[in-house]
C-alpha cells in the first residue's frame, strides 16, 4: 500500500538516489520496485528496545549524508533513528509523541478529508508537505515485473509437480484468528475450482502457519494436487509463485495485497477488519464479506460465534473466482 507514495517520491525527485529502510520481511517488494534505487535492512527489535543496534543503524545513516527521510511509518522510533542520523529534513506524521524530532511534522488527516484507504493516507503525507500536488486519481495498485516474476515462479510451481493453471490459497492471517475464513471452506472453495477447472492447488503462508496449510491441504484430499508451500518461501519466492497462479483465494492478509498488486484474480474474505481502508487494491478483485450487525470490529479474536466468517458459503466464493477467471481471459 505504500508504493503509490513510493513512486510519487521517485517522480519528484526523478534523478535522486531513493533507498527504502525496510524491515527484512518487507525488503523484497521494495527490491523489485524500480521507483527504488537501493534498500538497506532495518533488523532492530521494534519500540525502544536495541538502542545499541538503533545507534549503529543511525550511524550507517549518517555516513550516508541522506537529504530527506520520508517517514510512512507513524512510530517514534523511526523518527528517532532518523534524528540521530543527522539528515536535515525529516518529514512524517505528527504522531506518537514525535514531532519535536522532524523537521516538517505533518499534521494527520481527519476522517473525512481524504478517501479511507490506506495508500492514501501515505500519498497525503507527501501532499501536505509539498512533496506532492495532488492525490493522484489512480484507484489501482499494481507490482511491476509481474510477467517475469509469473515465467519465474512457473518454474517454482513445476518443481513441486503442480502444473499449470494453478489455485493460490492463502487460509491464515497475521493479525488474529478473527480474520481467518474457515480452513475447510477454503479447501472446499479451492476444491471445487480444481475439478472444474483442471487446476492444480498451491498453498501459502507463514511457518507458522504450515500446520493450517496441512489442513487445507487433507481437506482437498485427492480432489487435485497439492503443494504446501508455508514456511517454504522468501518473500522474493512467494512473489514469484503468486504471480504464476490464475487466481488467488485468501483472507486479509500480506498475501491478499501481493496477489491483488501483481494482477493475479483474487477473491479475499473479509470479517473483522474493513477493506474500505485495507482492501485490495488490484484491478482484478473481489471481496467477499457477510453484512452483520458487528463487523468490522478490529479485534483479533472474536468474542462471540464468529458471524462474519462462518456466514460466507464457499459457493460465494467459489462464484467470483469464477467470475474473475472469465472476466480476466476477456
Amino acid at each position: 500500500m505504500s508504493l503509490p507514495a513510493v513512486r510519487a517520491v521517485r517522480e519528484r525527485f526523478r534523478t535522486a538516489e531513493i533507498v527504502a529502510l525496510a524491515r527484512p520481511w518487507v525488503a523484497d517488494l521494495y527490491a523489485c520496485e524500480r521507483a527504488v534505487d537501493r534498500v538497506m535492512p532495518f533488523e532492530c527489535a521494534g519500540g525502544l528496545r536495541d538502542f545499541g543496534a538503533k545507534w549503529k543503524l543511525a550511524e550507517r545513516l549518517r555516513e550516508e549524508h541522506f537529504d530527506w527521510a520520508i517517514l510512512l511509518p507513524n512510530s517514534f522510533e523511526a523518527a528517532l533513528i532518523a534524528r540521530l542520523a543527522a539528515i536535515p529534513r525529516r518529514v512524517g506524521y505528527a504522531r506518537d509523541r514525535r514531532g519535536w524530532l522532524l523537521t516538517d511534522p505533518i499534521q494527520p488527516p481527519e476522517p473525512g478529508d481524504i478517501p479511507r484507504h490506506q495508500r492514501f493516507y501515505y500519498l497525503e503525507l507527501l501532499r501536505r508537505s509539498g512533496l506532492l500536488e495532488r492525490l493522484p486519481g489512480s484507484t489501482s495498485i499494481r507490482m511491476e515485473s509481474s510477467d517475469q516474476a509469473a515465467a519465474a515462479g512457473i518454474t517454482r510451481l513445476r518443481d513441486v509437480r503442480l502444473e499449470p493453471p494453478v489455485i493460490g490459497v492463502s487460509p491464515g492471517a497475521a493479525y488474529g484468528n478473527a480474520k481467518r475464513w474457515l480452513p475447510e471452506r477454503f479447501a472446499e472453495a479451492a476444491r471445487h475450482l480444481a475439478r472444474t477447472r483442471g487446476a492444480s492447488v498451491a498453498l501459502f503462508g507463514s511457518a507458522g502457519e504450515r500446520g493450517l496449510c496441512e489442513n487445507v491441504a487433507a481437506c482437498i484430499g485427492s480432489a487435485a494436487p497439492v503443494h504446501n508451500f508455508a514456511g517454504e518461501t522468501s518473500l522474493r519466492q512467494f512473489i514469484e509463485a503468486a504471480a504464476a497462479c490464475r487466481v488467488f483465494l485468501t483472507n486479509d492478509s500480506g498475501a491478499m495485497h501481493i496477489a491483488s498488486a501483481l494482477g493475479v484474480p483474487t477473491v479475499a474474505i473479509f470479517g473483522a477488519t474493513d477493506d474500505t481502508a485495507t482492501g485490495p487494491a488490484g484491478p482484478l478483485v473481489r471481496v467477499i464479506r457477510e453484512p452483520v450487525e458487528c463487523s468490522p470490529c478490529l479485534l483479533r479474536e472474536c468474542p462471540i460465534d464468529h458471524r462474519c466468517m462462518t456466514s460466507v458459503a464457499a459457493s460465494r466464493v467459489v462464484a467470483a473466482a469464477d467470475e474473475l477467471w472469465r472476466e480476466s481471459e476477456q
